[in-house]
């Protein structure tokens, strides 16, 4: 599969580049995203919610009134779930929400998320630009000539680029991220992925082994 270089003004840079079939040419397995995605998402959540059981409330060591003689139900404790100020049944206790994935798994599904994007003709390149400060205007404005301004895009840069995260962090139709830091989320997530030309060969460098 061949596309065409754009410039950061829109037009046709005329060259043309070859994707990888080992990348983008993938027979896509479904199973392998959506396993990658639920973990990426369950590694965002904390784990921290907690709630304080009859043994973690303080007080009540002593017990209340004396079992039999007043009439009324015994007690052991004036921490008992049952009374006011007392413990919670079954509260939320903090626990981890990371669950751990093959490595070749996780392989996998970035090769078939980017094999998923090139079938249905969801990849555009751009050539290599950098920004010298950080200028939201900037990104508006490629955006604008890529005719992209409303969609959601993944801008994949070959390097880390702190100036285009940071112009482009306000702006909710686009994230940007380097070619060695995507996830099968940000690819899944994103409407459409605009690749920086050398950003190319660091994808293909990483997945293809």
């Amino acid at each position: 599969m061949k596309l065409d270089v754009k410039k950061i003004t829109g037009k046709s840079s005329g060259e043309e580049l070859t994707l990888s079939k080992k990348v983008f040419g993938a027979e896509p397995n479904e199973h392998a995203i959506w396993q990658v995605v639920t973990a990426q998402l369950a590694h965002q959540r904390q784990g921290t919610s907690a709630a304080k059981n009859r043994s973690l409330v303080s007080g009540g060591g002593k017990k209340p009134w004396k079992q039999k003689g007043r009439g009324t139900a015994r007690a052991g404790t004036i921490r008992s779930p049952l009374w006011v100020g007392g413990g919670r049944i079954f509260g939320p206790e903090p626990r981890n929400y990371n669950p751990r994935l093959n490595k070749k798994v996780n392989r996998l599904a970035r090769i078939s998320a980017l094999s998923l994007k090139a079938r249905e003709e969801k990849i555009q390149l751009v050539e290599d630009f950098i920004f010298d400060e950080v200028k939201t205007k900037k990104v508006a404005e490629l955006l604008k000539n890529l005719k992209l301004s409303d969609t959601k895009t993944l801008l994949i840069t070959s390097d880390s680029n702190r100036n285009a995260w940071l112009s482009a962090r306000n702006m909710q139709k686009i994230t940007v991220r380097p070619a060695s830091d995507i996830s099968v989320y940000d690819i899944m997530n994103a409407d459409v992925l605009l690749i920086q030309k050398s950003a190319l060969t660091k994808i293909e460098e990483v997945l293809v082994k």
